[in-house]
């Protein structure tokens, strides 16, 4: 008798266990965006492990980037992701990268040049970036609803980033925060992401002397469509689905500064100065039966372009969900 009971009980917590993946991933599949975060979040309780790789040839040299993340849902509202990267982005140090000179009598004169592009450098660990995102408000109602978020972010990078754009998951630390929209109508989903970035300065002693170059602050404004292209209508949670993507990733950044103690010199390298640009992904992704998920993508510019990288970039992705649930 107890044996039928605990049979019976097993089975209704899996079916619920099941219902809750559907009813997860059939709300907001095409929502899943490749390169921002909607407003919904992750349910309390489930752990999302991601490997994720950036892609692009800066003239002759591949330049990667592998980021590995942790993202958990510790409330229904709240959900907190940490990444670590490592690239070949960047040398070792700013004064070998950007630095020259020259000498005016006995005195020696020193201003920013722009780098050398196309240089090897060694695949490295850059630092870890957590990100904490707070769902504030939700209307839902049959086959579309309407979210809210805001979010805090925060990293620890000692890259030798030598651009004054700012991007914390890799090249810089800082802080920075911002809102979230996203409307879900049937197959389509659109969001929109504003924020901003506060960078921490670098720095560096070479030569007896302190370096030290000061990022420019940063807003976004990023725009991300997504559109469930199969299946047509979901049968079982175990069902894979295709969603298409565009995603349009907007920044505008100001002027950077370099002082070597404490002094400005000259810049002269066009990546620290103030710029703004718009690029765009167009991306495909196939979600494996509720709980795992592989994304390509590849960007160009649309209006100007960023110094942090080459295009075309290309990302793929792998995700996959871990419900974990406490023991009966």
């Amino acid at each position: 008798m107890q044996t039928q009971l605990f049979v019976k009980f097993e089975m209704k917590l899996i079916n619920t266990i099941s219902l809750v993946i559907l009813s997860y991933i059939t709300g907001m599949a095409q929502e899943l965006f490749i390169h921002t975060e909607p407003a919904s979040n992750i349910p309390k309780g489930v752990l999302n492990v991601s490997l994720l790789n950036e892609s692009y040839k800066e003239v002759s040299i591949p330049r990667n980037m592998t980021v590995i993340g942790l993202n958990y849902g510790i409330h229904p509202n709240v959900s907190f992701k940490l990444q670590f990267s490592a690239s070949n982005h960047h040398d070792k140090s700013l004064s070998n990268s950007i630095l020259n000179h020259y000498h005016n009598g006995n005195k020696t004169i020193f201003y920013t040049r722009n780098r050398i592009y196309g240089t090897k450098y060694k695949y490295q660990f850059n630092g870890l970036h957590g990100t904490i995102k707070w769902r504030l408000f939700n209307s839902d109602h049959l086959h579309e609803h309407f979210r809210i978020a805001a979010f805090l972010e925060g990293s620890y990078v000692r890259s030798a980033h030598d651009e004054t754009e700012p991007r914390l998951l890799d090249d810089c630390s800082g802080v920075g925060g911002g809102l979230v929209f996203t409307k879900l109508y049937h197959k389509m989903a659109a969001s929109l992401t504003l924020h901003y970035i506060k960078p921490s300065p670098f720095t560096e002693l070479a030569d007896q002397q302190t370096h030290t170059l000061y990022y420019g602050d940063a807003i976004g404004a990023d725009v991300s469509l997504g559109y469930l292209i199969y299946p047509k209508k979901y049968s079982n949670y175990e069902e894979d689905n295709y969603n298409l993507y565009v995603e349009f990733i907007s920044r505008m950044y100001q002027k950077g500064k370099y002082q070597i103690n404490h002094e400005d010199i000259l810049i002269q390298s066009s990546s620290l100065f103030a710029g703004h640009y718009v690029e765009t992904y167009f991306g495909i992704q196939r979600i494996i039966r509720s709980n795992s998920r592989l994304d390509v993508s590849i960007g160009i510019p649309l209006y100007n372009q960023s110094f942090i990288h080459f295009y075309p970039i290309f990302t793929i992705g792998w995700r996959h969900q871990f419900f974990l649930m406490k023991r009966m």
